[in-house]
């Protein structure tokens, strides 16, 4: 599975973690999930993450989310560290288990290798890497991010929406959506499917090329 890419069913990963020991496929049960990736613990960009991403958590559940962080460190460091991460970010709490893999062996099979980064004894370290999972296993969406770089949370809550959007309507979101704005609908829906599925009407561009495959609409 190191090739995990969109669409790959997530290796149903038995692991140890904060929460105690975990399996991947029955800990997102029937929801959605986050699997997310970090170098390591008590790094500076790793720390301001987690505190982002304990900050959106009640986001994340009330769109029907669990979220699972990953460090190479093990158990008893990653509890220490989370004392970090609350401190520096006031009011927010780690709810959600932070995986160990002191081996690096998860992070191989979940496709999260950073291939330019290893720790002083020459492993591999993970990439800043984040699956979003839907609740059939497979993966719907990969950010891979370099260690140098921290993750926007704010974009990872509207690519969910986005994702959540298209799941529940034949519509994808444009470039810049964000909740409320209109989405288009999918080529692959006529136009009388649409006006059966979309009663509120929608709006066709009219385009040099006379297709009329640009169909904006409010769902």
């Amino acid at each position: 599975m190191a090739g995990l890419t969109l669409g790959d069913t997530i290796p149903n990963l038995e692991a140890q973690s904060t929460h105690g020991k975990i399996t991947l496929h029955d800990y997102i049960g029937d929801s959605w999930a986050i699997i997310f990736s970090h170098p390591g613990d008590f790094t500076p960009v790793c720390t301001t993450e987690l505190g982002k991403m304990a900050a959106c958590a009640q986001e994340f559940a009330n769109r029907g989310l669990k979220l699972v962080g990953l460090s190479c460190d093990d158990v008893e460091s990653h509890l220490e560290w989370i004392k970090d991460i609350e401190a520096y970010t006031p009011g927010a709490k780690v709810s959600f288990p932070i995986i160990a893999d002191p081996k690096r062996e998860l992070i191989k099979q979940l496709n999260m290798v950073d291939p330019e980064e290893k720790d002083s004894s020459g492993n591999p370290l993970p990439s800043r890497a984040l699956h979003i999972v839907g609740p059939d296993k497979k993966v719907k969406l990969s950010f891979l991010y370099p260690a140098s770089t921290g993750r926007n949370m704010d974009e990872v809550v509207r690519v969910l929406d986005s994702l959540h959007k298209a799941a529940k309507h034949k519509v994808a979101t444009p470039a810049n959506w964000k909740p409320g704005d209109p989405v288009v609908i999918s080529p692959s829906v006529s136009t009388e499917d649409a006006k059966n599925m979309f009663p509120g009407g929608f709006k066709t561009l009219d385009l040099p090329s006379n297709k009329d495959y640009l169909r904006f609409t409010n769902v």
